[in-house]
């Protein structure tokens, strides 16, 4: 009988999901080499005219060199692209912005030789999501400090990479996850870190965006870096978006730390479907076989307790969504498909629009009184993109801890790799590292430095 309640305990701690470590894929966190120290709160010395080398100008690259000519302090040096008509268009922009002409890189390796220019100070990097971290971790080692666009990793072994090579050359490296500076983001961030919902107890967060036609439509992504990523690969491969502003919200590594997560994706059905419907039944891509689910589900908890929901779907026939969903224990507000408040003592019906737009006056957040009316006319995803690349510039011009550190670029991007671990294990728990080594609780919420 001792034996039988052994085994009948271990099978109920196994199916509630609190799983024991065997049972649970592990990834450990390595020690820290010689010398190698903590970058929270990194701050280095001012920068006060900032020399900017872009690499990468599809879309993303071609509208930040855009918006950067309206930054104050900065000097656009030089722009690479594997595509000379794509750097000539970015010229072309800085022309009319009547500033002078950058240096010009092309060809395969030429981004190194932009990366070991003296005379730059920040590498803005705008690939395809493989090109990531090799790229930024050798401009850190040459003495830059970098930005890379969403994911800043795709495996583990990367998070860990770019956390190292930030911390052994003490350069800032943050990616540009644009969605922590959306208006409501931003607002209701603000009522959250001034308790209007309590202590927050979960978060919801996706991308949802019907690709299909650009993931098959030559040209939409330099070599179809994109639709041969979904080809390769299932799980959650663009997490970021959803993540990101929930992140900021519980204080992830600023007091919380996501401990584990389970990940399931359904079978994939889309991509077949539009293949066959686009170029017929017997083309080769209507064959190819597509590894990426058309819908994954992540589910996280926190040390402190919380959960967090993340979904990625890119090939459903349904509106754009980020969700970005918070519930506390005083109240409620969720963005998609549009934005409201429930708040106790009446939080069974959300709030008038009117009381919302009282609320969004009221706990306008001071990025937004600062800098947002100006980020609406210059753009980038309705502004956010602005004030997201004004706030990197301010920090570096005043010697400040940047909004977003190395641990959020690799914790945020490690769901790429781990919800794919997960997926291919039938849903089995799965580790999340602790990219800052048990530091996680040495700062006390997020704080936006000034």
């Amino acid at each position: 009988m001792k034996h039988f309640n052994i085994l009948f305990l271990a099978l109920i701690f196994t199916v509630s999901g609190f799983a024991q470590p065997s049972g649970q894929t592990q990834n450990t966190e390595p020690p820290r080499e010689k010398g190698q120290k903590s970058v929270l709160q990194l701050a280095v010395d001012p920068i006060p005219t900032v020399r900017v080398g872009f690499i990468g100008l599809g879309n993303r690259g071609t509208g930040a060199v855009g918006r950067y000519t309206f930054i104050e302090g900065v000097e656009i040096k030089a722009l690479c692209d594997l595509d000379a008509d794509k750097v000539k268009r970015s010229q072309n922009t800085l022309a009319k912005r009547g500033l002078k002409p950058a240096d010009e890189y092309t060809g395969e390796n030429a981004w190194k030789e932009l990366c070991r220019r003296k005379d730059i100070d920040l590498i803005y990097i705008c690939t395809d999501w493989l090109h990531h971290t090799p790229m930024a971790v050798y401009a850190m080692q040459q003495g830059k400090h970098v930005a890379i666009e969403v994911p800043a990793a795709t495996s583990i072994e990367e998070c860990w990479q770019l956390v190292d090579t930030a911390e052994k050359t003490r350069k800032h490296c943050m990616m540009l996850e644009n969605c922590c500076y959306d208006f409501f983001e931003l607002n209701t961030l603000n009522m959250a870190q001034q308790g209007l919902f309590g202590n927050i107890v979960h978060g919801e967060g996706a991308y949802i965006h019907d690709l299909r036609e650009s993931n098959f439509r030559s040209g939409a992504y330099w070599d179809m870096w994109r639709l041969k990523f979904n080809t390769a690969h299932t799980g959650n491969p663009y997490p970021t978006h959803g993540l990101g502003p929930i992140c900021q919200v519980m204080n992830i590594h600023r007091g919380d730390k996501m401990n584990y997560l389970v990940s399931v994706s359904s079978n994939q059905f889309g991509m077949t479907e539009y293949a066959k419907e686009k170029f017929g039944e017997n083309s080769a891509q209507a064959k190819q076989e597509y590894k990426l689910g058309d819908m994954n589900t992540t589910v996280i908890k926190t040390e402190k307790g919380r959960t967090i929901m993340i979904q990625h779907d890119v090939t459903s026939p349904r509106p754009y969504s980020r969700l970005h969903t918070i519930s506390g224990t005083k109240g409620f507000f969720q963005k998609y498909p549009t934005g409201l408040i429930a708040l106790e003592p009446n939080a069974h019906s959300f709030l008038t629009e009117t009381q919302i737009d009282s609320l969004m006056t009221q706990y306008e957040h001071p990025f937004i009184k600062e800098i947002g009316e100006f980020a609406k006319k210059v753009g980038g995803h309705g502004g956010m993109d602005f004030i997201m690349d004004y706030r990197l510039i301010y920090c570096l011009r005043n010697g400040l801890p940047l909004d977003q550190d190395v641990y959020d670029a690799a914790e945020w991007s490690c769901l790429v790799e781990l919800s794919e671990q997960s997926v291919l294990n039938g849903g089995m728990p799965v580790k999340i590292p602790d990219f800052t080594r048990g530091d996680w609780n040495q700062l006390s919420g997020l704080k936006f430095a000034h």
